[in-house]
């Protein structure tokens, strides 16, 4: 563990497991998960209830595994419930999730995992449930570095302030953010400085399962922007910060599936996510198509 690692339980507080947010000296970004048990919803699944107080931060709720009622109010009008149907688990393909605006409450309530990611918000944006078919599904590069993206919470995909927001599924053998690349300046039309979160779940691999300590591996290192060093072991619920640097890869090992929530947000004049590849692995992405014909013509 190092000032920007943080196993899971580290920073459980209250009745979340995960909270991360300004008291860690965090300005951007914040993530809270928790587990939903001991009441019950309203078509009769068992489920306990977690609430988010109105403030300035707008949200996306996005149930890990199990069903999710949310109940919302935004400023000035009256309480609205949105059912989440959710999935078994991460690996189980795209969820539904709900966006909540600046200045809205809510109330969740359940019977698996949620996660709410979160940003400061200065603009006011209304609620909208998006639905699983309704989240673009990429696979994004080729060869050991294939995996599969949800946008669910990008620009140009879900309207709001600040937060940027995707999931992202790395198959055993394969890695992902890769090339290193960072994002901790503005460069108009070229870099755009976030913070970021990754909130990281793994499985054995159906086809070919490794052993009973499911994880991946993923590493931070400094750029011009400040300096960090991250090199850990990847396990689920565990917490990689990102304030600056270059980062990547993130590694599924053989025998294991890599799974990752990420959270991003800044201070810059627009929402955008745009990325500097480290100029030294860079080359990397343009063989991606090379890669991708061969594969097909195979």
């Amino acid at each position: 563990m190092n000032e920007w690692y943080f196993p899971r339980g580290t920073l459980a507080q209250g009745p979340w497991q995960t909270v991360v947010d300004a008291r860690r000296g965090w300005r951007h970004t914040g993530l809270r998960v928790g587990e939903l048990g001991g009441g019950e919803l309203g078509d009769g699944h068992g489920g306990g209830r977690l609430d988010l107080p109105a403030d300035d931060r707008e949200r996306i709720v996005v149930p890990v595994g199990g069903p999710c009622e949310v109940t919302y109010t935004e400023p000035g009008g009256a309480p609205v419930t949105v059912a989440l149907a959710g999935r078994a688990s991460v690996f189980d393909g795209a969820t539904d999730v709900v966006y909540l605006g600046r200045g809205t409450s809510a109330s969740l309530a359940g019977a698996g995992t949620v996660a709410v990611a979160e940003a400061r918000a200065e603009r006011s944006f209304p609620a909208r449930h998006v639905r699983a078919d309704e989240v673009p599904v990429e696979v994004r590069g080729a060869g050991a570095a294939t995996r599969e993206v949800r946008n669910f919470g990008m620009p140009g995909v879900l309207e709001a302030d600040r937060i940027v927001a995707c999931e992202v599924v790395t198959p055993a053998g394969s890695w992902s953010s890769y090339p290193p690349h960072k994002h901790d300046e503005d460069v108009p039309g070229v870099e755009s400085r976030l913070e970021e979160i990754y909130w990281f779940d793994a499985r054995p691999d159906p086809a070919a399962p490794g052993g009973d300590d499911p994880c991946g591996f993923f590493t931070a290192y400094s750029s011009a922007a400040g300096e960090i060093d991250t090199c850990a072991l990847a396990r689920p619920g565990d917490v990689a910060l990102v304030p600056h640097g270059y980062h990547g890869p993130a590694a599924a090992p053989p025998g294991y599936d890599l799974y990752y929530l990420n959270v991003m947000a800044g201070p810059g004049p627009e929402r955008s996510w745009l990325i500097t590849d480290d100029p030294r692995h860079g080359g990397v992405r343009a063989a991606w198509a090379q890669q991708a014909e061969g594969a097909a013509e195979r």
